[in-house]
Order: structure tokens, then sequence, then C-alpha cells
């Protein structure tokens, strides 16, 4: 099966989950692409609104069997950029998809949860089925399960 991993990763947190993500399901026998989304201009992280929001590339998502999305939590919402990207592209309809973000506080409550129904929706607007979700929460004691977890879980749906 051919796998996009399609991420924003501000801190690099979001992009080392993404990679072991790679790993896994590389070693599984499938095709796995991981491509970062990268802004330019003069939006930065935790500025207001998408319309300052330029990206150097949008991904296409038609060449993949699954997709995988991954972003991290800013202000308690889905990171812009990634509710950008995903009002960018086309249509999602007959691809597996799963979603994941990452956040700093040690509770999904904390954001974490809200992000997720932001992702999921927006992957739902373009006719997505999504198979799988996961919250990585970064001050979390037992992040590193939570992660081993994660990579488990996705790893079966593929």
């Amino acid at each position: 099966m051919k796998i996009g991993i399609i991420i924003y990763s501000n801190t690099g947190n979001t992009n080392s989950v993404a990679l072991k993500l790679q790993e896994k399901l590389t070693a599984g026998g499938h095709s796995v692409s991981l491509e970062q989304l990268k802004i330019t201009g003069e939006w930065r992280p935790g500025s207001p609104g998408l319309n300052n929001i330029r990206l150097e590339t949008i991904p296409d998502t038609a060449q993949y069997d699954a997709l995988i999305f991954g972003a991290p939590v800013q202000g308690f919402s889905l990171s812009p950029v990634m509710t950008y990207y995903l009002q960018q592209i086309s249509a999602l309809r007959n691809k597996q998809i799963a979603c994941l973000v990452t956040q700093a506080f040690p509770y999904p409550w904390m954001g974490g949860n809200q992000s997720m129904g932001q992702m999921k929706r927006l992957c739902e607007s373009k006719d997505a089925t999504v198979c799988g979700t996961g919250i990585v929460n970064w001050m979390n004691k037992k992040r590193e399960q939570q992660i081993s977890n994660l990579v488990e879980e996705f790893y079966k749906l593929f």
C-alpha cells in the first residue's frame, strides 16, 4: 500500500512521531512518503487567521492509497497551517485516513480533543472516512507509551 504521511511540525514533536510511524509502516512492507508542510512568507505560529499562510508546496493526496495527517495543537485548536492545507486539497473519497495531533499539555481535554475534532471534520468535509485517531500529550509522563500505542494502532489500520 502506498501511504502518505503529511504533517506540519513547528517544534519537531509531530515530526518525531511521524518518523516512527514511517519506520514501522515501511518495515511492514508499505511504501511510505513523509511530506512536511512548510510555510513561506510572513505568517508565524501564533499569528491570527489563515489569510497570510502560504505553503511552499501543497502535497498531492491523489498519489496515495492511504493518508496520515499530523499536526500540533496551537492555542487549544488545530494548527492553522494544517487547517489551511486541508481546506486546499481536493476530495479524499476512497482513501483510508488517520489523524494525529501532538500537544504540549498533559491531557487531551486541554486542546487535543478539540483539535482532533477539527481535523476529522475537515477530512470528512472532503468525503473522507477517518479510520483512526491519536493524541500525544508531550508533558504526560507516559508520552513514550502513548507514541508506541499510536504507532501500533495506526500500523494495524493499514
